[in-house]
């Protein structure tokens, strides 16, 4: 799969198909417009073009307010590798292109510069200017110039339907596990390991401190999880949160890696959440602390026993 920073660089992939939106977390949805995608162009001959957007045009439209995102763009093309996909285009977000109106974007995006011979696209896509374009003007707009539009339809997940917003707000509820089934993976951050004040260390649990996330969190608790050091991955006991054991208020994550000894300051790790464990909650002295923590750690251990990275 190659990867294409600016739409000049995408000559080759000319006259394909292309689907277009943020792709945030890749989750089933997306991958159900994708294996679309896919079929459409292997069944014309033609490449299979992926055009999202770096940053997120939320972060220009409303700064501050744009919600954190599943996936960095760097995950997101990880994900994305994983399917039928001939090219990413990952389009650098101005105010320029936020301010063409649905029926330029068409013209000089899609036909123009692009030269599309199809497009796939889910029931909510929106374009142009103010979002003011949907499913029923691309379908005019396409009709007119005897372009193919597909249109996937929505995917759910027992009662849920699948799309960033919900995954979004299940995993901020601590719902990690009923989050991967509308992901189609274990929820994954990355982060950069720091110093702390080293108390897991001192009461035989050492954890690894990460600082530099940059897409959603869950709610504080305990959760089961795993951490990938290099291409190996172990289970690890994962606390988000205050420690009030300690009367420590601040909010961490925090990684306890079973079976693995050490040092990891100033690397770059992916955790991977499982599942919900319990509350944070404060121990009257630190052997009550010690026990419970071996109580979570055996729980970790078979919960990441029977699930598996991706």
């Amino acid at each position: 799969m190659k990867v294409y920073r600016g739409i000049d660089d995408t000559a080759e992939c000319r006259n394909g198909y292309v689907s277009i939106g943020n792709f945030d977390g890749v989750h089933r949805g997306h991958q159900s417009m994708i294996a679309a995608l896919g079929r459409s162009a292997a069944r014309h001959g033609a490449p299979a073009l992926i055009f999202t957007f770096d940053p997120h045009p939320i972060a220009l439209l409303r700064p501050g307010q744009s919600p954190p995102p599943l996936s960095t763009t760097e995950r997101k093309l990880e994900l994305l590798s994983q399917y039928p996909v001939d090219a990413v285009l990952v389009y650098p977000t101005d105010q320029a292109l936020l301010h063409l109106s649905p029926r330029d974007f068409f013209d000089r995006i899609i036909v123009g510069r692009l030269q599309a011979r199809g497009l796939v696209e889910g029931p909510n896509f929106f374009f142009g200017h103010d979002r003011a374009g949907n499913i029923d003007t691309l379908g005019n707009f396409c009709s007119a110039a005897r372009m193919e539009l597909e249109i996937v339809p929505p995917v759910t997940v027992g009662d849920h339907l699948v799309s960033s917003t919900e995954i979004r707000r299940l995993i901020a509820d601590g719902n990690v596990r009923e989050a991967a089934g509308l992901l189609g993976y274990t929820y994954r951050v990355s982060g950069t390991v720091v110093r702390g004040a080293e108390r897991g260390q001192s009461i035989g649990f050492p954890t690894a401190n990460l600082e530099g996330i940059r897409t959603v969190l869950p709610r504080d608790g305990v959760y089961a999880g795993r951490v990938q050091v290099g291409s190996t991955w172990y289970a690890a006991g994962i606390n988000l949160g205050p420690n009030p054991t300690f009367a420590d208020q601040e909010r961490k994550l925090e990684a306890h890696l079973i079976d693995f000894s050490g040092d990891l300051y100033g690397t770059r790790i992916a955790l991977e959440f499982i599942d919900r464990l319990r509350d944070t909650r404060r121990f009257e002295n630190v052997e009550r602390l010690k026990a419970q923590l071996a109580i979570d750690i055996e729980h970790v251990r078979g919960l990441a026993k029977a699930d598996s990275p991706r």
